[in-house]
Formats: C-alpha cells, sequence, structure tokens
C-alpha cells in the first residue's frame, strides 16, 4: 500500500493495522476497539468525520450492538431489540445497509452533496454535520455463520475521500474484521452468562469461580416475589397464554428489582429471587433495605397499572405476594460437577420464602420480617408474630402503611422512560424483518 494523500501517514496507517492485531489477541472489548480504531486513524492524517459500525450478537434481549464515532465527541454506544416500527422498517429498507445486503454487495461509495436530493435518508443526517464523502461494507466474520459486521465511513474533507484513503481503509477492514469478531464472542460470552445469572453472579463465574463449592457468604436485603393462581391459568389457558402472561407479569413486577443494587438471581418457576448486597454494617444494610422498599413502591404501581389494562380488556387481575428480609447469605456454585448453578441458599433464603408464602394465608400482598422493617425504617404495621416453618422462634411480621407504600416525588422522577432508537436500531435487526418483503440475494442471511 503506497500512500499519496499529503495528510496521511502510511507508516501510522501500518501502526493501526498492528494495533487491530494486537487487540484481537488481547481480546480489547468493542467499545475500546472502535474508539481506538477512529482516534488512530485521524491521528494518522485521515480525515474522518464519523464511523458506525454495528456488530450482530447472540443475545437473548439485543440481537446486535451498535457504535456511532462522531469526531470531537467520541463514541455512542446502542443496542437494539428485534422489533420496529413500520416506519422504522420503511426507513431501513432505504438506507445504504439494506442496499448492500439486499444486493449482496460488499462496499458502496457516495459522495454527499449538500444541495441535491439525497439518495439515503442517513445522508440528511450527514448533511447537517458537513459530510461530503460516505463509505459503506457489509463483513462477514466466517462463512458458515450468521454474525458479521456492517460500518460506514463519512469525511467532511472537501474532496471527499481519496482513493489512498480508500484503500487504506479496505486495508484494515480484515484486521478490523478479525479484532471485532474476537471482541464480539468475548461479549458473547459475558451477554449468555450474565442474562441467565444475573450481572454479580455472571461476574463471578467469568473471574473464575467455576467449581462446585465456589462461593462466598454475604449480607444483602432479600426479595422474594410470587405470581398467584399461576398453576389455575396454566391448566385453563393454555401453554403458550400462560408463558405470555407470566412474562408480562415479571416485566411489570420484577424490573425494579434489578437496578438500583439490586439484582433478580434467579427465575423460579412464577417467582423470583432479588437480592441486594450489603456490608454487616447498620448505614449499608439501610441503603440496601431501602432501595428494595423502593422497587416494592414501583413494582406495586406498575402491577396497578397491567392490572388496570387487563381489566379493560376482560381478563381476570394478577395477584401476587412479595416477601423482604435481610441476612447472611451462601452465594455459590452447587449441583453435579458438570452441571452447576450459580445461586443464593441458607437460612435467610428460606426464611424470604417462608414470609413470601405468609402473604397467601394473610391477605396482605407485602410482607416484611423486622429485621428488614428495622433497618429500611418508614411507615409499618404490625401483623405479630408467626411461626415460620424451619425456623425455631416466632418471627415479628410486619406490613408497609401508606407511608411506605407512597411514591415520592424524586422517584417518580427517576422513572425510565422508553428506548430511543437511532440509526442502530435500522441496521441488522430490521433487515431480518424487512428481506421478506424483498427476495434476497446472494450472501445476504449471515445477519439472520
Amino acid at each position: 500500500m503506497i500512500m499519496h494523500h499529503p495528510n496521511v501517514s502510511e507508516s501510522l496507517i501500518e501502526r493501526v493495522s498492528i494495533w487491530l492485531q494486537q487487540s484481537a489477541l488481547k481480546g480489547t472489548d468493542l467499545e475500546s476497539l472502535v474508539h481506538g480504531l477512529c482516534e488512530r486513524l485521524t491521528a494518522a492524517g485521515v480525515p474522518l468525520l464519523r464511523v458506525h459500525l454495528s456488530f450482530s450478537m447472540l443475545h437473548p434481549l439485543y440481537d446486535a450492538l451498535g457504535f456511532t464515532w462522531i469526531r470531537g465527541k467520541g463514541v455512542d454506544v446502542e443496542g437494539f431489540r428485534p422489533t420496529g416500527s413500520e416506519g422504522e422498517k420503511e426507513r431501513f429498507i432505504k438506507s445504504p445497509y439494506y442496499y448492500l445486503l439486499a444486493n449482496g454487495l460488499p462496499h458502496l461509495r457516495r459522495r454527499i452533496d449538500a444541495l441535491a436530493p439525497s439518495e439515503f435518508s442517513i445522508f440528511d443526517d450527514l448533511k447537517t454535520i458537513g459530510g461530503t464523502d460516505y463509505l459503506a461494507f457489509v463483513q462477514s466474520f466466517d462463512e458458515e455463520t450468521t454474525r458479521g459486521m456492517v460500518g460506514s465511513w463519512t469525511t467532511d474533507s472537501p474532496g471527499g475521500f481519496s482513493e489512498e484513503i480508500i484503500e487504506a481503509l479496505l486495508h484494515l477492514q480484515s484486521d478490523l474484521a478479525v479484532a471485532a469478531k474476537m471482541a464480539v464472542l468475548s461479549r458473547l460470552a459475558g451477554n449468555m452468562v450474565t442474562t441467565y445469572l444475573g450481572g454479580n453472579a455472571g461476574q463471578r463465574v467469568l473471574s473464575g469461580q467455576v467449581r462446585r463449592g465456589d462461593g462466598e457468604t454475604i449480607r444483602a436485603a432479600l426479595v422474594m416475589a410470587d405470581m398467584r393462581s399461576s398453576t389455575v391459568l396454566a391448566e385453563q389457558a393454555g401453554r403458550q397464554v400462560y408463558i405470555d402472561t407470566l412474562n408480562t407479569f415479571f416485566d411489570a413486577i420484577a424490573a425494579p428489582f434489578n437496578a438500583n443494587g439490586g439484582e433478580i438471581l434467579s427465575f423460579m418457576g412464577d417467582g423470583f429471587l432479588a437480592v441486594y448486597p450489603c456490608d454487616r454494617h447498620r448505614g449499608p444494610s439501610e441503603i440496601a433495605t431501602q432501595a428494595a422498599m423502593a422497587a416494592v413502591r414501583e413494582s406495586t404501581a406498575r402491577m396497578a397499572d397491567l392490572n388496570a389494562a387487563r381489566r379493560a380488556d376482560g381478563l381476570t387481575e394478577i395477584n401476587y405476594g412479595i416477601g423482604l428480609h435481610v441476612g447472611n447469605v451462601m452465594f455459590g456454585n452447587v449441583g453435579l460437577e458438570d452441571r452447576l448453578t450459580f445461586s443464593a441458599f441458607g437460612g435467610a433464603v428460606n426464611e424470604v420464602e417462608r414470609l413470601e408464602g405468609l402473604t397467601k394465608t394473610l391477605g396482605q400482598p407485602v410482607i416484611a420480617s423486622e429485621a428488614f422493617a428495622t433497618y429500611c425504617g418508614g411507615d409499618w404495621v404490625s401483623l405479630g408474630e408467626r411461626r415460620l416453618r424451619g425456623v425455631q422462634d416466632k418471627v415479628k411480621i410486619l406490613a408497609p402503611g401508606e407511608g411506605n407504600m407512597t411514591i415520592s416525588t424524586v422517584e417518580a422522577g427517576e422513572k425510565k422512560g422508553l428506548d430511543l432508537r437511532s440509526e442502530a436500531e435500522h441496521v441488522m435487526l430490521l433487515y431480518r424483518n424487512s428481506r421478506q418483503q424483498k427476495p434476497s440475494g446472494p450472501g445476504t442471511n449471515f445477519l439472520q
């Protein structure tokens, strides 16, 4: 490769190539890879304005990751889901990526004229930031898998990309693909482990706690929740309705416990166990129990909204019970030597399960132990003492009073809104749907 562009260093471009190869060996993560590549190319004199790269992923929630780098602004990272509106599908069909995929082309290059009509909708966005030239590409990771990447390079150089710069970018594409594939494989392992085990447990496994018996004892606020009458629903409504209802239930009640220090450790049939790890001192215990109580308030409000919608649709309400406790938990690997699960177990887990069971007999949706209520503070109503199976002494139990179930203005303001999709949403996932409207060319199915 011989460079003739006055501002581009051939030696530095070769250094970028070497860095990509080293990154592949080190397993550099995708975000660092994209950021490092773009910054090194601009340092070598390549007049890049914007770079977009999307990678197909094996993930139960997200099918792809998109990275957008803009000079002087760094990298934005987005995960995007397998659904999209009709408008989003239409926008993708009119995108350069769809043109490449549908026609089995590896590259597409277009000059961007600020005064001419835009051939593709993305060009309108690029015009606003001064883009003058655009080069898109598709790169499969290998011939037999459905994994790969799509991307684009944009410049604001008055003369656009020179032939030498295009040659340099093509030269780096294979090295980028190898480094990206290694990063994707590493990300896949992390995605799958943390999705199925949870963030904390997943990181413990990835860090080497993989043998039977590996683990430790931690202190945590514990939450056990369960859906009522699920057996009857399964028998009367059928498998698919039951599964859909169960997932709707989990979306409403479980999501708040998987944030703000909480983690859903396991789903058990129609219920789940969430933990809020904390130190053994009073201050951390108060923080953990109060975070769990805030999640109870949000989940209760979400369940009220869900049941209102179900009533409007002529469906029965979904009842539930939530048990709250705090104590020491054994946290680690149990099972067979060749088939393990990473979970929490011990006396405190058994007790929170018994507390959740009392919600049925006492007719209270939320019940807490005295220990939880003491650390959490606020408004509580005593329900007397009860004997929990497996616990020698009677346990004082409480239900949250009205003050503890009222969502504060601050909490209401912290509720997350709907995720907004951007260009990444129109890259790989929508292609899988939109290609059904048009026969696919050879080699266009690697993203499905």
